[in-house]
């Protein structure tokens, strides 16, 4: 059997041969338009559809000290509230010439160490993180390195760097109030075992005042985790009136138990979410959760990320995007 044969790449001097001019002409009609007659740049053009050429990013990268290339770590891709993030940094990067690459850190600490040394080894321009980054020597290493940073999705007074996010302590009393204004004594929480699930838990805890029915999952939430939850919450206080869930995955599940227990969503039983998912408008009953601008944060990291690497001045580097609580038919018989 022949061996296979070896995998060409295109250069371009491939380029300048199949065009019929000179390496630096090809060279300028890539890379400086403006010098090259237009007949010239299309016959170039047409050379690289021809040769399959793709331009040597890494060997630019060397030369100007730039690799183009943003890093961003989520904790997991299948979360729907961090997809409105990762699309709105991608189009903004894009929209600058950046490419950005994407790593999943599954909410494990040790990972995203593990990952941050592999962007900081591949010279990425500049890293987008979703939480607050808690290594101490991971923080240490960054700031000596003074690669610009940018932490989301929380909000802290000292940042490695950059941060865009809100507070999850706020988001959970804010519930807290909610549920109280509505006159429900009798609350549960079901929560991932994440730290700003954490934070919100607490939140919700300080507010209510007193220590509260909780079941504890395994992040990354979903369905199955909700109607486990329920079930687990319904043991420890059966005649439970309100349940706050920190994700709308988890929601959904609860308001599946619930509907296969025969319990009324509100009535019997009323239901908060946390994300805004796509589909917490459109279960039924609808969904009342926590609504935070993902696109905006993405957007707002990603101007952060390139006035930095630009060196242009960054007048404010922790933005508070906020929150807003969405309300529904779960907790309100009479809301849209």
């Amino acid at each position: 059997m022949d061996a296979p044969t070896p995998f060409k790449v295109a250069t371009l001097h491939d380029v300048a041969r199949e065009a019929g001019v000179s390496l630096i002409t090809a060279s300028r009609a890539l890379s400086n338009p403006g010098m090259v007659a237009e007949r010239t740049i299309a016959r170039v053009h047409a050379a690289v559809q021809a040769t399959g050429y793709i331009p040597n990013l890494l060997a630019g990268s060397l030369k100007s000290k730039r690799s183009l290339m943003v890093a961003s770590l989520v904790p997991a891709i299948s979360v729907a509230q961090f997809l409105p993030t990762v699309q709105a940094l991608t189009e903004s990067l894009e929209a600058a010439g950046y490419q950005l690459i994407l790593g999943q850190t599954g909410y494990d600490h040790s990972r995203e160490d593990a990952l941050l040394n592999a962007m900081i080894s591949r010279r990425a321009d500049g890293i987008v993180v979703t939480g607050l980054i808690h290594s101490t020597a991971a923080r240490s290493r960054l700031r000596q390195l003074g690669i610009p940073v940018v932490e989301t999705w929380d909000l802290s007074d000292h940042p490695v760097d950059m941060l865009v996010g809100f507070s999850h302590t706020a988001v959970g009393r804010a519930i807290a109030s909610y549920f109280r204004e509505r006159g429900w004594q009798r609350v549960g929480i079901a929560s991932g075992d994440d730290h700003r699930g954490a934070l919100r838990r607490a939140g919700f805890e300080q507010a209510i005042g007193v220590e509260v029915p909780t079941a504890v999952v395994s992040a990354p939430s979903s369905l199955e985790l909700g109607r486990q939850a329920l079930t687990e919450l319904l043991i420890k206080q059966p005649a439970l009136q309100a349940v706050y869930c920190s994700s709308d995955s988890l929601a959904q599940g609860v308001l599946a138990e619930a509907q296969a227990r025969g319990l009324k969503v509100p009535q019997d039983l009323a239901v908060c979410g946390f994300g805004n998912a796509d589909f917490a408008a459109h279960t039924y009953p609808s969904l009342t959760t926590v609504h935070v601008d993902g696109a905006a944060i993405g957007r707002t990291a990603a101007r952060l990320i390139v006035d930095r690497c630009q060196g242009n001045p960054v007048a404010e580097p922790i933005v508070d995007v906020g929150f807003r609580i969405i309300e529904r038919r779960s907790t309100s018989s009479t809301a849209s």
